[in-house]
């Protein structure tokens, strides 16, 4: 039966309970708190666990900035339901401000009272301005006055100056003053500058083994006199306001997309506040003036110990120390791909051999991907090259490859996707950068954002073409992709390359009704094609056939694909499902989920692939790909799912399956009430395998036996 002509099997829902679904926004913050568990390991390297810490304020600023403030503005709009959880929109508001309070004071507590004082037994201080030395502070002096006082811009209340605007993420000092001539008291604004370093290295730190640092808020607070001339400075507070800063671009009525998105960035400036920080020890008649100012409500205000904005520990956590990071991995060219002697390896004929499988970061993206991109650019038989671009860095080789074919005569499709939430104005630059060196750039299609990872090479052969296709799970950005973990798939299946040009005919122009034959391409194809992959595993179990379903994604949230799910698991149909962050799934419910085991995996590598196995009545069915298990995904975005079909291939994605579900292997495990466990020691509390660790030793044992 081809794919085109599938009878798709939806769920019978009438005998599913109601409340079957975990509601989505408490299971992000359990995410969250996954991460936070990871700063608190004892078992981990110090500066790792600093890493966790700054990666959950991180998570959590753009958790309140954009799903909190979403939630917020369809409230107030009167647009708000009742959550698939059964849960009334100010019911998840407020188990969100709960959560939220706990885990932001666990988060402060745990760098104040574990995390900062073994980094200073370590040589690692933050220290006060009462710490330093005469000598210290007397340099700290000069870089105020020479670094930090120029860019400062204090900004009064009064009368003739109104509450100025405080804008998103932005750390901020309160000031309170007394002019000695007639005694009245005034209030200030400083902004503390975002471009300097959140943290201050202090002058005469010896290296990495023994240095030092102070937040910079302390040091401008240090010398505000400086900044009000003739006026007492009687107190000052830090403080932070988180700001709604999603985007609404309405591309039907934007004549230039680039232009209304500009426009909408410009705005998200201005958005309203969803969250206030505030030091604990804040003066509370300067906490009730920000209050009414800033018009926020007393749940949304977060009392935690300074230093604030703990974010800024990325830049703590990136010394240089060996004994405080992880072991390092040695990062390994493909098998397939490596240097023959002193020559290159030919991509193109590599392809040809056979199809390759590449797993990021344990397998080199520069190697790889990046490197099939530069051959195809420099090969003069290469005629085109078609390319999504999602997130890629500010320096990408990828983008450049990209303009040396165009200059080179290719013609060149890039179609960027300008609206990547916060990478918005990085993929304008691009966009503009590439139009300019005679690149095609497309923006896809109205209403959709393209979220696929597509590269398509079309090379002259002789009498024929032959189109070179690379799939993958992440973004083509050389700088993540050295911690995202990610699958890529580099052929030249007939199939691919053909459905691949139908996709990109589909973007870049007027193709509506274009069909697939080795993709499964959303949002028409990707839930319908899993759904009845999942009812196929239902029949071949009732038929006595292997039945197996094994999904890796980094969110499963979807209704429909659950509900097929819990099908499946009333059938008898083992599922294991390996999900990074949100999931809405019940396990283990009794007549619903009993056959259903979820787990999920941290640690070094951020888990990013989507993997969808099926067992196939023993012809296994696999995917591939860029969708994770969500409405936008599915129903609003461009995604695109590849079938392997090597042996090899199919045996080395279900043996990942096989270590990350194991008993053996260190996971969390999702309980039916939505909580998570740790099962990290075994019951002799020996520590379990690390599924990361497994997979580097792995490849490179591979890399070995064939050398």
């Amino acid at each position: 039966m081809s794919e085109e002509t599938m009878a798709i099997a939806l769920p019978d829902l009438g005998d599913l309970p109601s409340d079957r679904f975990l509601d989505r926004e408490l299971s992000w913050l359990a995410f969250n708190r996954r991460v936070l568990e990871l700063a608190e390991d004892p078992t981990l390297p110090l500066l790792e666990r600093v890493n966790f810490a700054a990666i959950f304020g991180s998570n959590l600023d753009e958790f309140f900035m954009v799903r909190v403030a979403g939630l917020k503005r369809r409230i107030a709009t009167g647009l708000a339901v009742r959550s698939a959880s059964g849960l009334e929109p100010q019911e998840v508001l407020d188990a969100i401000s709960a959560e939220g309070h706990e885990l932001q004071q666990r988060h402060a507590t745990t760098f104040k009272e574990v995390l900062e004082p073994a980094l200073r037994e370590k040589g690692i201080g933050l220290v006060s301005w009462a710490d330093l030395t005469d000598e210290q502070q007397v340099n700290l002096k000069a870089y105020f006055d020479n670094q930090i006082f120029p860019v400062l811009t204090p900004l009064a209340v009064d009368p003739a100056h109104p509450f100025p605007y405080i804008s998103g993420l932005s750390l901020n000092l309160a000031v309170v003053l007394r002019n000695p001539d007639n005694g009245t008291e005034h209030f200030a604004r400083v902004k503390v500058p975002p471009l300097l370093p959140r943290f201050v290295r202090v002058p005469g730190s010896t290296g990495n083994s023994d240095v030092k640092f102070i937040p910079l808020e302390m040091v401008i607070g240090q010398f505000l006199a400086k900044l009000f001339a003739g006026m007492e400075v009687l107190q000052h507070h830090t403080f932070r306001v988180t700001r709604n800063e999603d985007l609404e671009v309405d591309e039907d009525e934007g004549e230039n997309l680039l232009v209304a998105l500009e426009k909408e960035l410009l705005r998200r400036k201005f958005g309203p506040p969803v969250r206030l920080e505030v030091a604990s020890n804040i003066n509370p008649q300067v906490l009730e003036l920000l209050v009414r100012e800033l018009d926020i409500a007393e749940e949304d205000v977060y009392r935690l110990p300074a230093p604030l904005d703990l974010t800024g520990l990325f830049e703590i956590a990136g010394i240089k120390r060996a004994e405080l990071h992880y072991a390092p991995h040695n990062v390994v060219t493909n098998r397939y791909l490596r240097n023959d002697g002193d020559e290159k390896p030919n991509f193109f004929r590599a392809i040809r051999e056979r199809e390759i499988l590449l797993h990021h970061p344990y397998e080199s993206f520069s190697s790889s991907v990046q490197e099939f991109l530069a051959q195809a650019a420099a090969d003069p038989k290469v005629l085109a090259i078609k390319q999504t671009l999602y997130r890629t860095s500010g320096d990408s080789p990828i983008v450049d490859a990209l303009i040396d074919a165009a200059e080179a005569g290719k013609q060149v499709l890039a179609l960027v996707e300008i609206k990547a939430r916060f990478d918005e104005q990085n993929n304008i630059t691009w966009a503009r950068k590439l139009e300019q060196a005679g690149v095609h750039v497309v923006y896809g299609i109205v209403g959709l954002k393209t979220h696929c990872k597509l590269s398509l090479v079309i090379r002259q052969e002789g009498d024929t073409l032959r189109r070179y296709c690379h799939i993958g799970t992440g973004n083509y950005n050389p700088k993540t992709a050295r911690f995202y973990e990610d699958y890529g798939l580099l052929t030249s299946r007939e199939q691919v390359g053909e459905d691949l040009t139908r996709l990109f005919n589909q973007l870049s122009g007027y193709a509506p009704d274009a069909s697939f034959k080795a993709l499964l391409v959303s949002p028409n194809g990707v839930r319908e094609g899993l759904t009845e992959r999942i009812q196929r595993e239902i029949d071949f179990h009732e038929a006595g056939k292997p039945a197996h379903i094994q999904i890796k994604v980094n969110s499963l949230v979807d209704e429909q694909i659950i509900d097929s799910l819990y099908k499946a698991s009333q059938a008898g149909v083992p599922v294991d499902v390996l999900v990074r962050g949100m999931c809405a799934l019940k396990p283990g419910v009794p007549g619903l989920s009993e056959t259903i085991k979820v787990r999920s995996v941290l640690g070094r590598y951020l888990e990013h692939s989507r993997v969808f196995a099926f067992a196939g009545g023993g012809d296994p069915d696999i995917f591939i790909g860029s969708a994770d298990m969500m409405h936008r995904n599915l129903d609003r975005r461009v995604e695109a799912l590849v079938k392997i079909v090597q042996p090899d291939h199919i045996k080395e994605l279900q043996d990942l399956f096989t270590l990350a579900m194991s008993e053996t292997s260190s996971s969390w495990h999702l309980e039916t009430g939505g909580s998570w466990t740790r099962h990290q020691f075994d019951e002799a509390g020996k520590k379990l395998n690390d599924v990361q660790d497994e997979l580097m030793r792995f490849v490179s044992s591979r890399r070995a036996s064939n050398k």
